[in-house]
């Protein structure tokens, strides 16, 4: 079975379970449109999500703030390297605003990594956690954040905002971080998480697989993960988003990810959601309701 996804990724073929039909609708057109209105960029564009059209179908999507592009050049990501500019005052009222007129009640907010700022971003990703309280006082908030370069005071500011959910992705085993974030550190990654649980924090983490990967090494990984207090994650599968990224290794079978679940659940995680075409704000507000119910 392994050999067959193998020999699909090496031809650049994707399995029939990783396809899907294309969403459209109002509400697509909808955010669109106030995305546009306000100058907002998504994560969903950014990295080229293949639930993009579902999403913005549902009236969702994850605002990217700090910019189109990133000071750090990962192997599996679209976003473009280099090139920054300066911060936008106006971006944390403009996306408060946006996220109203969608009438969100559960907002995520993720940023490119910017180390070629002193605080990292955490000032502006405070200051748009708390914008959106102010629009949307009766919605949750979920941050998606970079390791900040592990600085403890740029963590903490972001912690400090209070946010509902504190989002901060692993992204893949230990062994692979070489190749896939050259610039990041394994050990840092689980310190940023262990730091928002420390503080009370509900935590969220996210890998992808078919990088190479060995099941031992993803249980290893989700070990690590709760040991940091993390207990919320997502998994799903690595898909190439153009040809100067890392190629795909291997397309992992459905009830592969149904295995994942099944043992995350099993050591001690309070939601998963682990499926071929599961990304780290799949479904956010449906597993935030869960958790919230949970407690």
């Amino acid at each position: 079975m392994h050999k067959a996804s193998e020999d699909r990724a090496a031809a650049g073929r994707m399995p029939r379970w990783m396809h899907r039909p294309v969403r459209c609708g109002p509400e697509l057109s909808m955010v669109e449109g106030v995305l546009a209105e306000q100058r907002l960029n998504t994560v969903c564009v950014g990295a080229r999500c293949p639930n993009r059209g579902e999403c913005y179908a549902a009236g969702t999507a994850t605002f990217m703030i700090m910019g189109d592009r990133c000071t750090r050049d990962c192997g599996f990501c679209a976003i473009p390297n280099g090139g920054t500019g300066p911060l936008d005052a106006g971006e944390p009222e403009r996306l408060a605003g946006a996220a109203a007129a969608m009438g969100l009640e559960h907002v995520v907010i993720t940023s490119v990594t910017r180390d070629d700022l002193p605080d990292g971003g955490s000032g502006h990703f405070s200051a748009t956690v708390e914008a959106v309280r102010v629009a949307l006082p009766g919605a949750s908030v979920e941050v998606l954040v970079p390791d900040f370069g592990g600085c403890v005071e740029d963590i903490d500011r972001v912690i400090e905002s209070a946010p509902d959910v504190f989002n901060h992705n692993i992204e893949t085993v230990r062994r692979l971080y070489p190749a896939v974030r050259p610039q990041a550190d394994y050990r840092r990654s689980l310190a940023v998480l262990s730091r928002a649980a420390v503080a009370g924090l509900a935590t969220k983490s996210g890998f992808m697989v078919g990088l190479g990967e060995s099941a031992g090494e993803v249980d290893e990984l989700m070990g690590d993960l709760l040991d940091a207090g993390c207990r919320f994650l997502t998994a799903g599968q690595y898909l190439r988003p153009a040809e100067e990224n890392l190629p795909v290794a291997r397309y992992w079978e459905p009830e592969e990810f149904e295995a994942i679940e099944e043992r995350a659940l099993a050591m001690g995680f309070e939601g998963v959601a682990s499926g071929p075409l599961v990304r780290s704000s799949y479904f956010a507000h449906e597993m935030f309701d869960a958790a919230r119910a949970g407690g």
